[in-house]
């Protein structure tokens, strides 16, 4: 199933800008949408942008339309998900076909000093695009959920069938939230809805927020990196093209009605095989040429100690995560050492 205009909420964020540059690649009708918040750098999210050939001016301006100079097909406008008046105007101007919402209030630790952040762009924000969805007949609902929602689950690998009753983060909490939100929506009102967990994205044009490039800018300037519950953790690390193709693929695929008529359902997407923290730390230190000092931690309030994918409901969909760790992180340090280290340099 393919879509003629494609809504992509986030699209100045990791993921959702290179969630609209490969569709527009592929000669989709794109409009990205963003707030461009300054929860980290907002240079780094209009140098996305530029990257998508978004000019900044036109960028900074609240509900203007930008259109790319690189492609024609994609438009870009800065909005609020919060914009009750905006956002459905939005939708009656443009007739999307369909949605990607990847515009969420991130991070777990921020979520125990903000909690108000996430409660206006988590849930009021979804909330208001499932509303769109249903007035304006959108024909496939794909949003942002994450991995966080299994909390301390002991069971490995997590699987969708699991019990998410028992989220140890506000973040958590709020996406579990949108996966009952829209299938309350997939349930009264036919609106096909696809969840997406994510299980720890990594790779170029990363949230500065993340490990990836806390560490490397540490083992860079020669600083000592944090690693917390002493280096006693493991991650799903997932490389970013494995996600935008594991995305396009639900996209493509919306749950046909089923016997309890509903047009709901939550994939995980992830790599599959979970990779300790230490592990991922020395591939850095590898592919920069450099060791790190290393500060062990105790665990943060938040956190959980391993994440692990059971990617087999995706995977019967085409779904396969390809890139190596060793592979992903030598490509993250590539794009590191050009944007953080010669940009600086200049």
């Amino acid at each position: 199933m393919n879509y003629k205009k494609i809504l992509v909420t986030g699209a100045a964020g990791f993921i959702g800008f290179h969630l609209c540059k490969l569709l527009a690649e592929q000669g989709n009708v794109v409009v990205g949408l963003d707030n461009i918040n300054d929860y980290y750098d907002v240079n780094l999210k209009y140098a996305r942008l530029h990257e998508l050939g978004i000019d900044r001016s036109q960028a900074e301006q609240f509900n203007h339309k930008a259109t790319s100079g690189i492609y024609t097909n994609l438009t870009f406008l800065r909005m609020n998900l919060e914009d009750r008046e905006e956002l459905p105007t939005l939708f009656q101007e443009e007739s999307f076909d369909a949605v990607v919402n990847l515009a969420a209030q991130a991070g777990v630790r921020y979520s125990l000093e903000n909690p108000m952040a996430y409660v206006d762009s988590n849930l009021v924000g979804f909330v208001n695009i499932l509303e769109c969805c249903r007035h304006h007949k959108i024909g496939h609902l794909v949003y942002a959920s994450s991995s966080s929602v299994y909390g301390e689950n002991g069971k490995v690998p997590f699987s969708e069938e699991d019990r998410v009753d028992y989220p140890v983060s506000l973040y958590a909490a709020t996406k579990k939230a949108n996966e009952l939100m829209a299938h309350t929506y997939s349930h009264l009102y036919q609106v096909p809805t696809t969840g997406l967990r994510f299980f720890t994205v990594y790779g170029p044009w990363g949230r500065p927020d993340m490990a990836p490039i806390l560490f490397a800018s540490a083992i860079s300037d020669g600083r000592p990196i944090k690693v917390f519950n002493n280096g006693d953790m493991s991650r799903d690390f997932t490389y970013i093209d494995d996600i935008i193709e594991g995305i396009i693929i639900a996209l493509n695929s919306p749950r046909q009605i089923a016997k309890d008529h509903s047009f709901y359902q939550v994939f995980n997407i992830g790599n599959g095989f979970p990779v300790s923290l230490m592990e991922f730390i020395e591939t850095l230190e590898y592919s920069l040429g450099e060791i790190a000092e290393k500060t062990l931690l105790p665990m943060q309030p938040g956190d959980v100690p391993r994440t692990w994918a059971d990617t087999r409901n995706l995977n019967k969909l085409g779904y396969q995560s390809t890139i190596s760790i060793s592979l992903g992180v030598k490509e993250f340090v590539k794009w590191y050492k050009g944007y953080y280290i010669n940009e600086n340099k200049k």
